[in-house]
């Protein structure tokens, strides 16, 4: 039976269909909606047994298609644009859609493994899955903890395995197509290849210029852990998905710049160095971003490796380091 990945084109569900091939997998229906047809290119590598359009998609599960013919759905497909404001439009993608996934899943005893968000800690400072610490700061984030919550509130009802993912900052290949929302890593790469000066926030929150830290994880880790909790299915839970380090942009900026030098034979700079020959500069906050502002994010992985993920995840040095090789590639055969 077919595996199913909804967001299929998207950043996370498209690595994850790259994975699922590379261990043999071909069994798979990609769900996704292509209106932005640009990202068929996240897929063009990859085989997939169909691919269904959201909306037929959902229609054909509401029909009973889709009834004893599933082996597991990974729920990737969201709207994960932070700064949209359509509250009826975030609910309906990101809630609504994944409530009805789920209640098929459970009425068909098929793992659901779906993707959250860090979003749902908002400005707060513990990082556990805990509702207590959970408090959005947008939509976006509302409409995950939403669902968290009701995956909570019905977790004694469960037939099969139910796994939420809450992402921390991920940065990886086949994000090109975010645009503005991609990783901080693509946006140095290309601010750095085009302009050699990389523009930080100055200080806030009670930190320095660049300072901010960040739980920054690499896409190749978290496609590794939703395939261990394929591979354990009696596995269930919210986890944190990050690398329970957080870095400063500084060290991002210095990690892009570092690789980008020694692909072109340079030393690495330190950051005293960056700032003063200008390849690091602070500004100011546009208006309106300071007060909503994220300036510290670190995953609590306690649950997770209770769950029996033991691999060590990449150090950002190491991850920044293959991602801008594979940003230098993709530039060199465009």
């Amino acid at each position: 039976m077919p595996l199913i990945v909804t967001g299929a084109a998207g950043f996370i569900g498209s690595n994850l269909v790259r994975a699922l091939n590379d261990r043999g997998e071909y069994d798979i229906i990609a769900v996704d909606n292509l209106t932005r047809g640009e990202k068929f290119r996240n897929l063009a590598d990859c085989t997939i047994a169909d691919y269904l359009d959201k909306e037929d998609f959902m229609r054909l599960v509401s029909s009973g298609s889709f009834d004893g013919e599933v082996d597991a759905i990974f729920h990737q497909g969201a709207c994960s644009d932070t700064r949209e404001a359509n509250g009826r439009y975030m609910m309906e993608n990101n809630y609504r859609y994944s409530v009805e996934l789920l209640t098929f899943c459970q009425a068909e005893e098929v793992p659901f493994l779906y993707a959250s968000s860090a979003a749902v800690y908002g400005a707060g400072q513990v990082f556990l899955e805990d509702p207590r610490n959970e408090i959005p700061l947008n939509v976006y984030g509302y409409s995950k903890a939403l669902f968290d919550q009701w995956v909570r509130g019905h977790s004694q009802e469960n037939t099969a395995q139910v796994v939420g993912l809450r992402y921390f900052n991920v940065y990886g290949p086949r994000e090109a197509h975010k645009g503005s929302m991609a990783s901080v890593v693509m946006h140095f790469f290309k601010q750095y290849q085009s302009t050699g000066r990389l523009r930080l926030f100055e200080g806030s929150g009670g930190y320095g210029p660049g300072e901010q830290r960040r739980d920054f994880v690499s896409v190749a880790d978290v496609v590794k852990i939703l395939l261990h909790f394929l591979d354990n299915p009696l596995a269930s839970g919210i986890f944190n998905v990050g690398t329970g380090a957080a870095a400063s942009y500084n060290e991002m900026a210095l990690a892009v710049i570092g690789a980008v030098r020694q692909a072109r034979g340079e030393p690495a700079l330190a950051l005293e160095e960056a700032v003063a020959e200008g390849h690091i500069e602070y500004v100011a906050f546009p208006e309106g971003l300071r007060q909503n502002y994220q300036s510290f994010t670190q995953a609590d992985l306690g649950q997770l490796r209770r769950a029996g993920y033991a691999p060590a995840l990449r150090p950002v040095a190491r991850g920044v380091a293959e991602y801008v090789t594979y940003l230098q590639s993709s530039e060199r055969a465009a």
